[in-house]
């Protein structure tokens, strides 16, 4: 008789548990993707990425060495370039006028801030540098090397979306 009150007690519990299941993974479906796939179309990389949040491609520049940073976001379903991250004026890194604002780092180099450019079709193409160079992905503190996944190679980088790209 104890037993079958258990399990009468239990069993609201229970139900309400595996409700939350259902929900979590209804909106884990809902969620938009940082996918990063070979030529072949293979995945290589999938991240959760919800809405407002971002991420940066992170490099080492290939004459100077340093670190330069395209920092993007999912802005309502769409990638946007939001900023990138200059350390230096070295070839190939200049301000384009007209292109977001730039604004000191107080380290001798620069942030472009407010860019603000969605990217066509919420995906581009990128050949992956050597070890040498090693694009990475950044979010938050950690980093993902394509490098050493896919180097010298091309791959696509897209924000994917559960029902597709916004129109």
């Amino acid at each position: 008789m104890r037993f079958s009150r258990l399990k009468a007690a239990l069993l609201p519990a229970s139900l309400l548990f595996a409700a939350l299941m259902v929900v979590d993974q209804a909106a884990a479906a809902d969620e938009a993707l940082l996918e990063v796939l070979d030529a072949g179309g293979e995945r290589l990389v999938s991240l959760p990425m919800p809405e407002g949040e971002g991420w940066c491609l992170e490099w080492n520049h290939s004459v100077e060495g340093f670190p330069v940073l395209d920092c993007y976001r999912n802005r309502e379903g769409r990638m946007v370039l939001v900023r990138s991250h200059l350390p230096d004026f070295a070839a190939g890194l200049d301000h384009i006028p007209g292109r977001g604002r730039q604004v000191s780092d107080g380290e001798g180099g620069y942030w472009i801030e407010d860019i603000d450019e969605p990217v066509p079709g919420n995906a581009y193409l990128l050949r992956v540098g050597a070890m040498r160079v090693d694009h990475r992905l950044v979010i938050d503190d950690t980093r993902t090397s394509l490098s050493r996944l896919a180097a010298n190679e091309r791959v696509t980088i897209r924000l994917a979306l559960p029902s597709g790209p916004p129109e």
